[in-house]
């Protein structure tokens, strides 16, 4: 496991290495710049993300919360203490587990745990929305593309989804590409 530390205080830094000492084939690298964070965090690539922040300011929150939105890692936020509001604004940053006052070696791997499981199960919830989103506009070009032939040869609608059935199977291809190509066809045509 690569885990990147994120961390402008050497010693802070060290206390998550300790509580990271037991982890065995893990790479650690410790990040203490802000400047070029992302770049350098795609250049580590790694699994996981463990941002110390101490007690920042707002401005440096937000700009921390920026980083997490672009990562696309699991992320664990420590601070040494927050409000509702920057706890709602490290939800919206995709961060994984926001910590107050909780910067302990014997916390660290369970947090680094959880963090990678909210990470995983938000991922395949984003997943499922995603293909749930493709399988709905799939359903309405074929509806559109059932319409167009229903409208122009006459068809039932039973008699418009087996033509684009049949195309679809005798060209090799499925239905909704079938069904974009129709609606495509139809609006280069000058229809709705």
């Amino acid at each position: 496991m690569r885990i990147a530390i994120v961390d402008e205080s050497a010693s802070r830094a060290a206390v998550i290495r300790e509580g990271l000492a037991m982890l065995e084939d893990c790479e650690i690298f410790v990040v203490t710049e802000r400047r070029g964070l992302v770049a350098r965090i795609g250049e580590i690539a790694p699994d996981i993300v463990l941002m110390d922040l101490g007690n920042p300011s707002r401005d440096v929150l937000e700009e921390y919360f920026a980083v997490s939105r672009v990562l696309g890692r699991p992320i664990a936020m420590f601070v040494d203490e927050s409000d509702e509001e920057s706890i709602a604004a490290s939800v919206d940053a995709g961060v994984s587990s926001y910590v107050v006052d909780g910067l302990a070696p014997h916390r660290i791997r369970p947090i680094l745990d959880l963090a990678v499981r909210r990470f995983n199960a938000f991922a395949r919830l984003e997943a499922d929305l995603a293909e749930a989103k493709g399988k709905l506009a799939e359903r309405e070009v074929v509806d559109k593309a059932k319409r167009i032939l229903m409208d122009s040869r006459g068809f039932s609608e039973p008699q418009a989804y087996s033509e684009l059935r049949k195309t679809a199977m005798n060209q090799g291809k499925r239905i909704a590409d079938i069904a974009e190509a129709v609606v495509t066809a139809h609006q280069l045509m000058g229809g709705k």
